[in-house]
């Protein structure tokens, strides 16, 4: 049947036919491998003017480097001590990935001898073994040899979690990188090893669950609000090293009509443009500098210690609120910040009559202006929600942490 007439197949067959064509292709590989080998022996690549045979497989195949010397490492160890795992590549039973695996163990046991080597492989051959996917043959091939040699096993299981951790420390990596489009994204790229990733999450999980019933962001949205809100609690330590002689901050420039108006923009001293919402919002927080300008390019402010909730101010608020007071929120205390209903930057106090404790998802949903937040007659902050949330815009407290 021509290719491009499987439209014509039923769901049985093209199953059938995909297993028939994976198997040719893996026999095909074996074949490969079995000519790879061959080159190798007559030094064909060198007699041309390579460097290596990988370097010249890589040139006739169009691999990489990495690809090519891993071919040229299993043909070799297939034809010298794995021919059983050969034999079942050739026959389509195990595929190419799985056929690594398994020489890789074996060879991990030459100084066993051949009979343990047999052994190891006759085992992860079998009909329970051929089934798995590689990470999972891994896993069984790690049993198989503490099976057969366990004084052996336990070394080699040392020497790989040593050889792990020396690749993960050359090659950890952080990289900021700007799209440049204007709309101020920064792509985050990276490599931790166990350790540090341990120590990430360990930071990042308690932040990334949802705030409440009602929080829409996807698991990927949480998980970057947490590493942001992670680092603005860093910040509002004032414990991290200084950095151009003064202790860590974030500046953010406007002018003070624009901050009023809520129009222009701000400017970050990484020369990001922020909308002055943004800028109200970061304003509330410890780490935060706000530059506020003159119409012309005066300071008029340069991020009064006033502003900040602090101290008895911020006791205050813990223990009214107890955490994030944003309806069914249950983030506590110490994941929250100080915002003022009334800005700082109109006038506004800093005192209980004017602030309230959100975490930091729900410090953006407010700043965002369609949500709105007061206290009430009795004391006690009140959300009122958008119009076409609840017509009514009837208003919502937070009841979790008076439950507790």
């Amino acid at each position: 049947m021509a290719a491009g007439a499987v439209w014509a197949l039923s769901g049985d067959e093209l199953s059938t036919k995909l297993l028939n064509l994976w198997q040719a292709k893996q026999s095909l590989v074996a074949e490969i491998l079995t000519v790879i080998r061959e080159i190798d022996g007559r030094d064909v690549a060198r007699r041309e003017g390579a460097t290596s045979l990988p370097a010249w497989l890589g040139g006739k195949l169009r691999l990489n480097q990495g690809a090519a010397r891993q071919m040229v490492e299993l043909a070799r160890v297939m034809d010298t001590s794995c021919q059983a795992t050969a034999a079942a590549l050739a026959e389509g039973v195990i595929n190419q990935r799985q056929a690594e695996v398994i020489a890789k163990t074996v060879t991990g046991l030459a100084d066993c001898g051949t009979a343990i080597q047999g052994e190891v492989e006759k085992a992860l051959l079998t009909d329970e073994c051929v089934v798995l996917a590689p990470a999972q043959l891994a896993i069984a091939a790690d049993y198989a040899v503490g099976l057969a040699a366990p004084d052996l096993a336990e070394e080699l299981l040392r020497k790989r979690l040593a050889e792990g951790e020396k690749r993960a420390a050359q090659d950890r990596a952080l990289t900021l990188s700007p799209f440049g489009d204007g709309t101020g994204r920064t792509r985050l790229t990276g490599i931790l090893g166990a350790e540090a990733a341990a120590i990430v999450n360990a930071a990042m999980e308690p932040l990334c669950a949802p705030a409440g019933k009602d929080d829409t962001r996807t698991a990927t949205q949480r998980r970057a609000d947490a590493l942001t809100d992670v680092c603005r609690l860093a910040l509002a330590t004032d414990e991290l090293p200084e950095s151009g002689g003064d202790s860590a901050k974030v500046m953010v420039t406007i002018r003070h009509d624009e901050l009023l108006e809520r129009i222009g923009r701000g400017m970050l001293d990484n020369g990001e443009s922020l909308t002055p919402e943004t800028l109200r919002r970061m304003a509330c927080n410890a780490g935060i500098i706000p530059a506020v300008l003159g119409t012309t390019g005066q300071v008029l402010d340069l991020g009064r210690e006033r502003r900040l909730f602090t101290g008895a101010a911020r006791r205050a608020l813990v223990l009214r609120d107890g955490g994030c007071a944003f309806p069914g929120c249950d983030r506590p205390p110490k994941w929250t910040e100080g915002h003022h209903i009334l800005h700082w930057i109109l006038g506004g106090r800093t005192d209980l009559d004017n602030g309230v404790l959100l975490c930091g998802h729900h410090h953006r949903v407010i700043h965002q202006g369609e949500w709105l937040v007061r206290i009430a007659a009795d004391g006690l902050p009140e959300f009122l929600p958008p119009a076409w949330l609840d017509p009514l815009q009837t208003p919502r407290r937070n009841t979790f942490h008076r439950r507790r």
